[in-house]
């Protein structure tokens, strides 16, 4: 059964497998993983987890002192499938949602699933009535999975990150 679970230290070796099944020189969107992150020793890991876990937006109060998101990791009997996490505050370049799923557990329906419990938390925690999704324009796999969730696609436009899809999806 697939779930969503906050990050976990116990789950270091799921992670190892995780991203190297992604491989060298890729991004694994929705971890939140930047340059500063050791992820590949068990000490770096579980700083890194610790920090993610302390940045855990409160589902109940708002947390004006801490980064308003709450990441989760996409669980399936002990394998990390990918990451998924909601962003608390808009963000014009990177939506309110971030996905990544490693490469052998696409086309699965994942991805639809984890966006679909995230947007339902989006609706149901955060109150939204609608939420930007954007994707890299050339990524057809994403703009497939926001279409399946309801997003309709507002444009394609040029950004800092390259051309970008994007879609809007109606909560209400």
């Amino acid at each position: 059964m697939i779930e969503l679970i906050e990050p976990d230290t116990d789950l270091y070796n799921a992670f190892r497998a995780c991203r190297a099944d992604w491989g060298p020189g890729e991004h694994e969107d929705g971890f939140g993983i930047d340059e500063r992150d050791d992820v590949d020793s068990p000490e770096g890991f579980a700083t890194w987890v610790r920090r993610m876990r302390s940045q855990l937006h409160p589902r109940t109060q708002p947390c004006p002192d801490r980064p308003h998101w709450t990441p989760h990791w996409i669980v399936e009997d002990g394998e990390i499938l990918g990451a998924i996490a909601l962003r608390h505050q808009a963000d014009d370049l990177f939506g309110r949602i971030g996905y990544g799923i490693r490469p052998s557990a696409r086309r699965r329906g994942v991805a639809t699933w984890a966006l679909t419990q995230t947007l339902a938390e989006a609706r149901e925690v955060l109150g939204l009535d609608r939420v930007l999704m954007p994707c890299a324009a050339d990524n057809i796999p994403s703009a497939r999975t926001i279409e399946r969730c309801g997003g309709i696609l507002e444009g394609i436009v040029a950004t800092e990150l390259g051309p970008q899809r994007r879609y809007w999806i109606d909560l209400s």
